[in-house]
C-alpha cells in the first residue's frame, strides 16, 4: 500500500475519543459576566439581596454624613480657644524721651497666664483709629469681636468720673476717659456679638458704668464706715466676702461661706446699672464686690483679681470655676 494510503494515527486518535453528550459547554466572557451582575443577574454576597440603586445611595451619603458630623465635632471641641484681653494705656510723660514719650498699650503678666492656665490662647487687643494720620486702617474693634472667642476687661487705672456724669471730686481721682471710651466700644461689640465678657476690678466698674451704673469716686471718702479696700500691701491685702441668695457665684461655690479674696481698690460699684445684679459683697461692710449682666449669657464683674489667687490655695478663693464658665461660655457662642 502507498505512503499515502495509511492512516494518519492523529485522526485515528481523535475519532477513538468518546463523543461529550450534548453540546459544549459555552464559557461567558469577562464582559458577559459583568453584564449580567449589572442585570441583577448574579448578587456579590457583599451586597443586600433584593437591594435597589436608590437604597443603595441613601446608604451612602448617610455613611458620609455621618464621616463628616464627627470629624466636624472633633474638630470642633479641639480648636483652641481664642481670648482678647483689653489694654492697659500708658499715656506720654511730660518731657520724657524715649518710651515715656510714647503711647503704650500693655497687659499684666498675671492676667494672661491665669487665662492660658486652660490652655486657650491670649490676644491683647489694641486701640483703634481709623483717622490715623500715620497708619490708618479700616480695622474696627467690631473685627476683633467677630473673630476673637471672648473678651477680659482687665484692672489698672481709675475709671473717670466723666464716664458716669459726674466731676472728679479730688484731681487724682480724673481716671483715664481715653480708655474708658475705648473699652466701652470694645465691651459694647462683644456682647452685641454675643460673645462672654469678664470684668477685673476696673473692668468691673466699667461693666456697671457701662449700663448706665455710677461709682463712688474713693471708698474710703464715700464709705467711711467701710472696710479698707485697699491698702499699701497691694495684693497681699484680703477681705471675705458673701454671695447673697441666687447668685450663681454661690452655686459655683456652695461649700464657701465666707471665701476670702485680695483687695486693691479705692473705687467701687455704687449705683446699679440697667440689667445689673449684685453677685458678691464684701462682709461686713456690704460693698459691691461682684456684679452681672442679666441680659447676656455671660457678661460678670469682679472686683478683686482672680488671677493673683493661687489655683488650689486654701486660703484665697480659687477661681478656676469661674474662668471655667467664662470659657464653656466662649465655646458655645464662637459661632
Amino acid at each position: 500500500m502507498a505512503d499515502t494510503d495509511k492512516p494518519d494515527p492523529l485522526i485515528t486518535e481523535r475519532r477513538a475519543d468518546p463523543e461529550p453528550d450534548g453540546p459544549p459547554a459555552r464559557v461567558p466572557d469577562r464582559r458577559a459576566r459583568e453584564h449580567d451582575i449589572g442585570r441583577g443577574a448574579r448578587t456579590p454576597p457583599y451586597q443586600r439581596s433584593h437591594d435597589t440603586p436608590l437604597a443603595l445611595a441613601g446608604r451612602v451619603i448617610s455613611s458620609r454624613w455621618r464621616s463628616m458630623r464627627d470629624r466636624f465635632g472633633r474638630d470642633f471641641m479641639r480648636r483652641t480657644l481664642n481670648i482678647g484681653v483689653s489694654a492697659r494705656i500708658f499715656h506720654p510723660e511730660a518731657g520724657s524721651t524715649g518710651l515715656r514719650s510714647k503711647n503704650l498699650q500693655y497687659l499684666e503678666e498675671s492676667i494672661a497666664q491665669w487665662v492660658m492656665s486652660r490652655d486657650v490662647l491670649v490676644f491683647m487687643i489694641p486701640t483703634v483709629n481709623t483717622n490715623g494720620l500715620l497708619h490708618p486702617s479700616n480695622i474696627t474693634l467690631r473685627h476683633y469681636a467677630r473673630h476673637l472667642d471672648g473678651l477680659v476687661l482687665q484692672g489698672g487705672a481709675d475709671v473717670s468720673p466723666q464716664t458716669y456724669s459726674e466731676a472728679a471730686t479730688r484731681p487724682e481721682w480724673g481716671g483715664d476717659r481715653a480708655r474708658d471710651l475705648y473699652e466701652l466700644e470694645l465691651l459694647h461689640e462683644f456682647v452685641e456679638a454675643g460673645k462672654p465678657v469678664l470684668g477685673i476690678c476696673r473692668g468691673c466698674q466699667l461693666i456697671n458704668v457701662a449700663f448706665g451704673g455710677s461709682l463712688y469716686q474713693d471708698v474710703a471718702t464715700n464709705v467711711p464706715e467701710a472696710l479698707a479696700h485697699v491698702h499699701s500691701d497691694y495684693d497681699a491685702h484680703r477681705h471675705s466676702i458673701v454671695f447673697p441668695p441666687g447668685s450663681s457665684l454661690g452655686k459655683m461655690f456652695p461649700k464657701q461661706q465666707r471665701p476670702v479674696v485680695n483687695s486693691i481698690h479705692h473705687q467701687a460699684v455704687k449705683e446699679l446699672g440697667r440689667d445689673i445684679v449684685v453677685e458678691a459683697m464684701s462682709d461686713p461692710d456690704g460693698i459691691v464686690e461682684a456684679i452681672r449682666y442679666q441680659r447676656a449669657d455671660f457678661v460678670m464683674g469682679l472686683q478683686w483679681h482672680p488671677e493673683f489667687h493661687r489655683a488650689g490655695g486654701q486660703e484665697l478663693l480659687d477661681c478656676t470655676p469661674i474662668l471655667d464658665e467664662f470659657l464653656r461660655a466662649a465655646r458655645e457662642t464662637r459661632f
